[in-house]
């Protein structure tokens, strides 16, 4: 008899039993899981692997990890889509070898032994690649409990999950019949940007390619046409689309941070739902400043990997969203206690969620949305049919909320046939440079 017959003579292996039990007493469900599993053999990891595919046309990277029970297996996001390769190195070579044979129910412990076993930690590379092995451990234990995740940090605290989409264009009118669209489909949070990230458009005064400075293909940023296009920006879609819709926009750290505080006490009239990311990951002193100077809210972290970039905004209540990359900090194990901390500190959640994390990200970012009180906003998601095949399962949009299946689990699977079918860009996956007039490199 295995784990799940075990718990099925309980009735606890079906939802209903489970959550018929769970709301009367946590510690007597615990015991009576321990009761249908007494003597019967451990569940082990028998293999990690890491699966690579771009059925969108982005790198996605998710970690399987099977056990010792045979067909039951998780999946977790390890996507970082400018070096996915590394991360597939860090998951094959290291960490499956690494895991082998250890228990899968401790994640906890093995989260903890796994992060150190690298000596040197706190990477991109290495945290995603444990990032993988941590969510795969998560939709086991899912599994196992026959479980959506969300059910295991404490059940939902809202139907669904609130969603911004990105709305853009090279001019005011673009910008405006984009919002418009989004607002047809049921969004109410938008992000608007002229252009891309610092309007590179706008600027034309690329003095270093006559130079012959750097390369051809390099693009120009200037920041005082970026810093008017913005506001003139805001302004328009405020004054043409009212004021019930919320607005975000996106600095992404492209201007300095005098520049970014003068643009945010600029937007101020406007009201924004949030600035992100106005200052680099080298710039965490300024926050002080910005904060005494405007009640404009900030998003921040999106670039971060340390716990030192973060506990210092969250504890002096120098942002108002919290906004890293799941994977990226190194899985659900750690993110689920950044949300604890913020919470004590008013500070909400805004969790990374573009196109390049991958299905099984975006389910973990949704499960993490549902369970927490300090829920802010969530990036909407936009798969196509073919992502959509490959990861049957996947999170779903409607009136700009997000929804996910109550299968077990994150709820989402993959086709490894299918997704092998979608092999990687050529092309590596940097960022091509952005420079100032004179040739000096932008952040990021």
């Amino acid at each position: 008899m295995d784990r799940r017959d075990a718990l099925k003579g309980l009735g606890l292996g079906t939802a209903a039993g489970i959550l018929g039990f769970m709301p009367q007493d946590h510690r007597a469900m615990a015991q009576t899981y321990a009761e249908a599993t007494r003597g019967l053999p451990p569940l082990t990891i028998t293999g990690v692997k890491a699966i690579v595919t771009a059925p969108q046309g982005i790198r996605l990277c998710v970690v399987k990890v099977e056990t010792s029970e045979p067909g039951l297996y998780g999946l977790g996001c390890a996507t970082f889509n400018q070096r996915t390769l590394p991360v597939v190195s860090a998951v094959d070579t290291y960490l499956a070898p690494f895991a082998k044979g250890r228990s899968a129910d401790n994640i906890e412990d093995l989260w903890q032994i796994a992060y150190t076993s690298s000596y040197w930690r706190n990477g991109p590379v290495l945290n995603n690649a444990l990032s993988g092995l941590d969510q795969a451990l998560w939709d086991i234990r899912g599994k196992r409990a026959n479980m959506p995740v969300y059910q295991l940090l404490g059940g939902k605290c809202r139907f669904a999950v609130d969603t911004y989409t990105h709305c853009s264009g090279q001019t005011l009118t673009q910008i405006e019949a984009s919002v418009r669209s989004a607002m047809q489909k049921g969004f109410r949070h938008i992000r608007i940007q002229r252009g891309g990230y610092g309007s590179p458009q706008l600027s034309n005064q690329a003095y270093f390619k006559d130079a012959g400075f750097g390369s051809a293909s390099d693009q120009v940023m200037q920041v005082q046409p970026y810093i008017q296009g913005t506001i003139e920006m805001f302004e328009h879609v405020r004054n043409t689309c009212g004021n019930e819709i919320e607005l975000l926009h996106d600095i992404h750290e492209r201007i300095g941070p005098m520049d970014a505080i003068r643009l945010i006490k600029a937007l101020e009239p406007y009201r924004p739902f949030f600035i992100e990311d106005p200052f680099s990951p080298e710039d965490i002193g300024y926050f002080r400043m910005l904060r005494d100077q405007t009640s404009v809210p900030i998003a921040m972290g999106e670039l971060y990997n340390n716990p030192h970039e973060w506990t210092g905004l969250i504890t002096e209540r120098l942002i108002d969203f919290i906004r890293v990359h799941i994977s990226q900090v190194g899985g659900l194990s750690v993110a689920r206690k950044i949300a604890t901390l913020a919470e004590w500190f008013n500070v909400r959640s805004a969790w990374h969620g573009p196109g390049d994390v991958s299905p099984v990200g975006h389910a973990a970012n949704a499960h993490l949305d549902l369970a927490i009180w300090n829920f802010g906003i969530q990036e909407s998601v936009n798969f196509n049919n073919r992502t959509r095949e490959v990861f049957p399962g996947a999170p779903t949009m409607k009136d700009g909320f997000m929804h996910i299946n109550e299968a077990p689990g994150w709820g989402v699977d993959i086709d490894e046939s299918l997704a092998a079918k979608f092999p990687l860009p050529e092309h590596p996956g940097y960022w091509n440079p952005v420079r100032r007039p004179d040739g000096t490199a932008v952040r990021p």
